[in-house]
């Protein structure tokens, strides 16, 4: 992907090497913590290195792997800054979002997470998570390197962003209480949704002149490699449909490509079953 000298974002916040999320304690602070459990004669200190509240760690900071991850950092960055802009142009009223970096696990406004959870969209604090080793895991398990990859990646859960700010996640949720039957079929076309809005975002990208030949094949690749059917398969289950939360690797494919080739936000109306 081709980036100008003034591409980036500052709505970033970098958490790596920050145990549980955000907080760090150390020997002193585990003294405080026995002096205040005995004052007032309840454990304070085990829901902290027990509870995943706080880290024992002095930081866990790893310049290595820092290092072998700049590139990753970097197409995030710039991804997510475009994306910012771009959505700040075509969505009323636009509230920017943050883009957080961490490592194996992390506290968000909806609870703590870990990396096996993947990118997630957190509506509660409207911030988007990323541990930048899944990139790895979209390279070498699914079978979808490159940039564009990874900055569909960062598009889709900015598209829930967008759902949020339009009201159609308050709407799903509310949809999904007054009929939990049909809870999966609502959060499959929400997904699909924010494909096709990384699609619209692409379709900007593209005309800019920012990608480069071979990467919408690449964005096509990364929706294919994380749908439903296949994930499944590879963890050796059959492909069950009403189990889906995301949607196949076909329908993925599909909304994206039908923003990408449309460019419009409203043709990505995945709740039309007309």
């Amino acid at each position: 992907m081709r980036w100008g000298s003034g591409a980036g974002s500052g709505d970033v916040e970098d958490r790596r090497g920050i145990g549980g999320g955000g907080m760090k304690i150390g020997c002193g602070g585990l003294l405080v913590l026995g002096v205040l459990s005995l004052l007032f004669r309840q454990d304070l200190i085990t829901p902290f290195i027990g509870g995943g509240g706080l880290s024992t760690a002095p930081g866990g900071d790893d310049p290595a792997r820092k290092a072998v991850e700049e590139p990753l950092e970097r197409t995030s960055r710039n991804s997510f800054g475009d994306l910012q802009d771009y959505w700040a142009q075509n969505v009323s009223g636009y509230r920017k979002s943050t883009l957080v970096l961490f490592w194996d696990m992390v506290r968000s406004g909806c609870g703590a997470a870990e990396s096996q959870t993947g990118p997630f969209y957190c509506p509660a604090d409207e911030k988007v998570y990323i541990d930048l080793g899944f990139y790895k895991d979209l390279k070498n398990r699914f079978g979808a390197p490159g940039d564009f990859a990874q900055a569909y990646v960062i598009a889709h859960e900015v598209g829930h962003h967008v759902q949020k700010l339009t009201g159609t996640e308050a709407k799903v949720r509310a949809a999904q209480q007054r009929a939990p039957q049909l809870a999966n079929q609502l959060s499959v076309r929400m997904e699909l949704q924010a494909d096709c809005y990384a699609g619209v975002w692409g379709h900007s990208a593209n005309q800019r002149g920012i990608l480069e030949p071979g990467e919408v094949e690449e964005g096509l690749t990364a929706a294919a490699a994380i749908g439903d059917d296949r994930i499944q398969k590879m963890s050796g289950r059959a492909a069950r449909v009403e189990s889906f939360t995301h949607g196949s690797s076909a329908q993925r494919v599909a909304w994206f490509k039908r923003g990408f080739t449309t460019g419009k936000p409203e043709a990505c109306d995945t709740f039309d079953t007309r």
